[in-house]
């Protein structure tokens, strides 16, 4: 494969250095076997400005003129082109510049007068074919400047040793892919010169065998090798030659221009390794294109001028009258694209390897397509393909797309799905990777990794672009060789079963695992991409996936309730009534240079509070058989017991129609209220819960023997104003207890028993009761101290908060 260092630095956005490339991708598994640079020979070539222009005084058809090359002073030359002007910029090469072919300027004397130099053509730089003028510049280079830098030519070509099984490192971006995880960039395709900045093309997908576009009918018979088949048609585009960039693109890898619409075709296959076919329109009766099994006696005229015999059953693009063209091999000399074309249709498709590479070792047909196809390209990225070829011809040859262009995909797939157990990768690598690391190396290749921490492994959704990775040890070669095989240690060490002990939010995960399974609930792990979502407990931004393996999975969640909410409806679509849910995952945010990462856990409750049993019957409840449904205090006392779990600094406080969550710093880190859903009319109310896991490590718990004294319990009922709250009196209840004069660690529990509002009270005001609970754990309480404690609670309530005990 050749590859272009120019081109490899316009998907990075970054200069590279060719040898520290070539070592990089040799670490990587693609060694590189050669580095040609590129217009090497026109390294003397300096940029020339022509002051003066006058005839020669020996010859007619001769000018003399005074060029700037950047010296001390300007250089005389004699020119026989028509076409130069004074105060134009040229391509000159002074004396003892070489160019190509082995030529050497000298200084010498030509009809008497002395040139220093030559004012070149496009073709004695071996640019273009054209030699009747001088190669007119329009740049804001200086004189002297050199030629190679100023117009962006000078470019090193690496002929990579690609094996069969990387078929994406058969265009610069999937080689541009390998380079961003080792320098840690992203890749981006370059802008396309001439491009209006449109947006992407729309592209129909039609989940059936035959379709139409832009008049074209076009059909994959049952038996052809074909899986996906997209074209577009584009009217009114002019064929001629390709503007500077899109040839410099395809010489740099070795490649000859044809024209713009031919040239867009190869751009795309040596940028996004997916080969294209451009037609003639008016050559294709009908119009249509027939992807179909060959007929015996079918014969066709390959672009390379040989009229082949097909075997039977070659896989061939037919049109109205016969075939058009070799599926993914060749096309067909009938209906090329030439100068008086017109009309173009432009087919990107994706043909089954093993029987295209039977028919071209039949055919004895060596082309960049079928080298393509015969690997295996991306099925997934097809469309892509084609929207970009699309922008292409429209920048280079102009016309209009006529219509949106189609998609035949009869039987639509998703890429496959690996789990990886990360105590087999350190069992084969030898070496123990965090998680993250894991989790980095593969989303690194563009997979789509999943963490199942309760289970040790990963989901992996491998790219479409690597057909090689089928099972869990390709997935650990590839850790080993993201991670970088220089990285790992080179001694021998004995093996022998780790001590390490759990990350501390592992263990504060499993705690909370362990909690919510105690109460009943089941859990769940759930994809961590969907679409736009907002509502409560979401936080604010969603970040955007690139590639996304569906338009419902666009984006990383931000939250982890709106996908427990589908889970109800999902279950309330089967019938399902009484539904607790939890799921312990990663939300994403918005971050500066990468997504933010959170672990939460997020719970839903719907249905019955416990399950039905037969002592239950004649309870009044919505549930079913007596059974009460759940209600806001269920879910607030299963939002504090969380909350002490998952953040144990935080506190609960009533917002809006449900309970937040702060921390110390007073940031929120929790809610909990009711959801919004596509209920039934039978559904019982939906609550949910999501809390930020605190990573913090957690204190291990410490032994306290039971008591051996009795308590001594004390109601207490108080009048509070509307807008107290109970945890502020709870506050005052422990500060007063424990104050001067008071013996510390007396009162046990302090616990709200109920609330009253109705007749017989202030206006403004309810009726509280607080139990307090007190013991020593070193003799029995007596109930003068214990009542002593009492009245100075009530007295450091009146004082503080101005709280009175209730006395009717």
């Amino acid at each position: 494969m050749k590859v272009s260092r120019r081109w490899l630095e316009a998907l990075l956005r970054r200069t590279l250095d060719a040898r520290d490339v070539s070592e990089r991708l040799a670490m990587l598994g693609a060694p590189v076997d050669a580095v040609t640079p590129v217009h090497a020979e026109l390294k003397d070539v300096v940029i020339g400005l022509v002051e003066e222009v006058r005839p020669h005084p020996n010859a007619d058809r001769l000018r003399l003129c005074t060029v700037n090359a950047g010296g001390a002073s300007p250089v005389q030359v004699v020119c026989g082109a028509a076409n130069v002007e004074a105060g134009r910029k040229y391509p000159f090469a002074p004396v003892g510049a070489s160019l190509p072919g082995g030529v050497t300027l000298e200084k010498r004397k030509i009809r008497g007068e002395t040139s220093e130099g030559m004012l070149c053509s496009s073709r004695e730089l071996g640019l273009g074919t054209d030699h009747e003028g001088i190669m007119t510049l329009e740049t804001a280079a200086e004189p002297g400047a050199s030629f190679l830098e100023a117009f962006s030519l000078g470019d090193d070509r690496f002929e990579i040793d690609v094996t069969p099984v990387r078929p994406d490192l058969l265009g610069h971006k999937g080689v541009a892919r390998e380079l961003g995880a080792a320098y840690g960039v992203s890749v981006r395709l370059p802008e396309i010169t001439g491009s209006s900045g449109q947006a992407r093309p729309r592209i129909r997908r039609v989940e059936k065998r035959s379709d139409t576009v832009g008049g074209v009918t076009v059909t994959i018979e049952p038996g052809a090798a074909c899986a996906r088949f997209t074209g577009a048609v584009i009217r009114g585009v002019t064929v001629g030659p390709s503007p500077a960039w899109l040839r410099s693109r395809l010489e740099a890898v070795g490649l000859r221009s044809i024209s713009n619409v031919v040239d867009a075709t190869n751009y795309v296959m040596f940028e996004l390794g997916q080969p294209l076919h451009a037609y003639d329109l008016a050559k294709v009766p009908g119009p249509a294109l027939i992807v179909r099994p060959s007929l015996p006696g079918e014969r066709l005229e390959t672009l390379d001028g040989v009229q082949r015999a097909l075997p039977a059953g070659t896989t061939i693009v037919a049109d109205g009258t016969g075939v058009s063209g070799i599926g993914g091999v060749m096309g067909g000399r009938s209906s090329e694209v030439t100068e008086t074309t017109t009309d173009v249709f432009l087919e990107s498709a994706w043909w089954t390897p093993g029987p295209l590479r039977a028919a071209r070792k039949a055919l004895s047909i060596t082309s960049e397509a079928a080298h393509r196809f015969e690997r295996g390209t991306d099925l997934w990225a097809v469309p892509d393909a084609l929207a970009r070829c699309i922008e292409i011809v429209l920048a280079t040859a102009g016309g209009t797309l006529d219509g949106e262009a189609l998609d035949l995909w009869p039987e639509p797939s998703q890429p496959p799905r690996i789990f990886l157990r990360h105590a087999r990768a350190t069992q084969v690598l030898g070496l123990e990777l965090p998680v993250a690391e894991v989790e980095r190396c593969l989303t690194t290749i563009g997979a789509i990794v999943a963490p199942k921490p309760e289970e040790g492994r990963f989901a992996v959704q491998v790219p479409g672009w690597r057909p090689d990775l089928r099972e869990e040890i390709d997935l650990i070669e590839e850790v080993a060789r993201i991670h970088g095989y220089q990285r790992f240690p080179d001694d021998l060490r004995p093996f022998r079963a780790g001590n390490q002990v759990d990350a501390p939010i592992s263990r504060a995960s499993d705690e909370i695992r362990n909690h919510l399974v105690a109460e009943g609930i089941y859990e769940v792990v759930l994809l961590p991409v969907g679409g736009r979502t907002e509502g409560p407990g979401a936080a604010q931004g969603q970040v955007r996936i690139l590639n996304p393996i569906s338009a419902d999975h666009g984006y990383l969640r931000n939250s982890l309730l709106p996908g427990l909410v589908n889970q109800v409806e999902a279950n309330w679509a089967n019938q399902t009534r009484d539904v607790r849910l939890f799921e312990i995952g990663t939300v994403f945010a918005p971050g500066a240079d990468r997504p933010q990462e959170a672990t939460k856990v997020g719970a839903v409750l719907s249905g019955s509070r416990w399950p039905a049993h037969w002592s239950d019957h004649g309870r009044v409840g919505a549930g079913g058989g007596g059974t009460p449904d759940c209600d806001p205090w269920d879910l607030k006392g299963l939002f504090e017991r969380t909350v002490s779990l998952a953040n144990p600094g935080a506190r609960v406080q009533v917002e809006g129609d449900g309970w937040i969550a702060k921390g110390s710093d007073g940031a929120v880190v929790g809610w909990a209220g009711p959801l919004q859903a596509d209920a039934p009319r039978w559904a019982g109310p939906l609550f949910g819960l999501e809390v930020a896991i605190d990573p913090t490590p957690r204190h291990a718990a410490r032994y306290v023997r039971l008591p051996v004294f009795p308590a001594v319990t004390r109601d207490l009922a108080l009048l509070l104003p509307d807008a107290l709250e109970a945890a502020a009196v709870e506050s005052e209840v422990n500060a007063a207890v424990a104050g001067r004069g008071s013996t510390p660690g007396l009162l046990e529990s302090v616990r709200v028993l109920d609330e009253y509002r109705g007749a017989g009270l202030p206006a403004g005001h309810r009726s509280v009761a607080f139990r307090l609970v007190f013991r020593s754990a070193e003799r029995t309480l007596r109930d003068d101290e214990v009542d002593a404690m009492v009245q100075r609670i009530r007295t450091q309530l009146q004082k503080t908060l101005d709280v009175s005990a209730r006395t009717t």
